[in-house]
């Protein structure tokens, strides 16, 4: 009965979230109390137990990556990249897309996606309102570009966050096996914005003029800020790729980081904490319940042999399957609960693999390319995109779930096929 309940608690909320009926952060919660109410995991399980219990590294390391942000949001350095990428663009609408694809890129891969987005999206809006420029393509762009380069380093997408704890990844091996094709993809993805955009590259030269005339410098309010903000940054930074020598998990590295910054600043706590987002932390922690309940009663490792006998234990078509399934899947739903669902799956799958006919490895990195490419398909692959409809929609400019889709399957397609020989090349030949 304990399986019953939590297979029909788990796609019963999986459901709700894929349709957003009602919000993810009370879906989750509720499907947490449910399989607490009903004895399908316990207290002692569901806070404590490392393989059934909800995954403290990732909601700390959460955590501390959005006080840190939260943080340097109040110095005006996201305003400040933002209007010079439009003067280094000279107001070319095209140049200025590519402009702020690649920052949006690059900040995704050290922070998180979707707080990048959250940062990016309305200076978006102003840069796009001066120059008299459609707004929609350019944030489309911005959050399949947000959803490509978090793929890059592990604190850049949650998913990758999941992973990295159930397969004891660290931050350099994400940079080492993930970060160079994601290079290419951006590359590849910067060429398709020409064409999937194209009707949106107007050029009006007196609102060029006047964006021309602003100056960048006013919008950091807060110079010592931002000099004590980039320089706890870095040092963050530098502490996840320095973590084989320095045996700090991420999460004490981030929450490091934001008490260091908090002290170190007049910024006081509760400024600090005001700009976190507590339901995406609370979103996670209700969700590591419910799929720690199907891991307890044994669903998980029914799935997990079904799986390897599915694959006859051919370790490549296992790896295509699931690159191309978890690229499917997560088009359909948010790659986060498809992530957390599959990973000890995989876990599984890599134990039983052995080390015959290619590196058992590949499985992590195909559910990791699958999840965050698949994620830019639809407006509700990824968290981001929902994130960024919703700025849309309060800013008068609603994009339709259409819109994004029919651009999104587009680029996920192309990435997905040019990530297949790349595995391929690199891991099972």
């Amino acid at each position: 009965m304990g399986a019953v309940a939590a297979v029909v608690i788990f796609v019963a909320a999986y459901v709700l979230i894929a349709t957003e009926w009602i919000d993810r952060t009370k879906v989750a919660l509720g499907g947490a109390a449910l399989m607490l109410l009903l004895h399908v995991t316990d207290a002692e399980k569901a806070f404590f137990s490392e393989e059934t219990g909800v995954d403290w590294n990732v909601v700390f390391l959460l955590l501390g990556m959005m006080v840190i942000v939260s943080v340097l949001r109040r110095t005006g350095v996201f305003e400040y990249l933002a209007i010079w990428a439009a003067k280094r663009a000279r107001g070319r609408p095209y140049r200025l897309l590519l402009m702020l694809v690649l920052i949006t890129a690059t900040a995704s891969a050290l922070l998180d996606n979707v707080t990048t987005v959250l940062l990016v999206a309305p200076v978006t809006f102003l840069v796009c309102e001066r120059l008299g420029l459609d707004v929609v393509p350019y944030l489309i762009a911005e959050v399949m570009a947000s959803n490509i380069g978090g793929a890059a380093t592990l604190v850049g997408d949650p998913p990758n966050i999941i992973i990295a704890g159930r397969a004891g990844l660290s931050f350099n091996d994400f940079l080492v096996h993930m970060a160079p094709l994601i290079i290419l993809l951006m590359a590849v993805f910067c060429l398709l914005c020409r064409w999937l955009f194209r009707g949106a590259f107007r050029y009006d030269e007196a609102r060029v003029a006047e964006v021309m005339a602003l100056e960048e410098r006013e919008a950091v309010t807060d110079r010592r800020l931002l000099i004590q903000g980039l320089a706890v940054l870095a040092l963050v930074v530098a502490a996840f790729v320095l973590h084989p020598v320095l045996h700090y998990e991420p999460s004490v590295v981030a929450l490091l980081g934001a008490g260091l910054l908090i002290a170190a600043t007049r910024v006081t706590t509760e400024q600090a904490l005001a700009e976190v987002e507590w339901p995406t932390l609370v979103f996670f922690a209700g969700l590591f319940v419910m799929v720690g309940g199907l891991v307890e009663t044994g669903v998980i490792g029914e799935v997990s042999q079904a799986a390897a006998r599915a694959t006859e234990g051919r370790l490549d078509l296992a790896a295509m399957l699931l690159l191309w399934g978890s690229a499917g899947l997560s088009a359909i739903v948010d790659n986060i609960p498809y992530v957390a669902t599959m990973s000890p799956i995989v876990a599984d799958l890599v134990h039983s693999a052995g080390s015959s006919g290619g590196d058992p490895a590949v499985l992590w990195w195909a559910l990791a390319f699958g999840a965050d490419l698949g994620g830019n398909a639809t407006a509700i692959g990824a968290s981001a995109n929902v994130v960024v409809l919703g700025i849309a929609a309060r800013n008068g400019t609603p994009i339709g779930f259409w819109t994004f889709t029919r651009y999104g399957l587009v680029v996920t397609v192309i990435t997905i096929a040019l990530t297949t020989p790349y595995l391929w090349l690199r891991y099972l030949l």
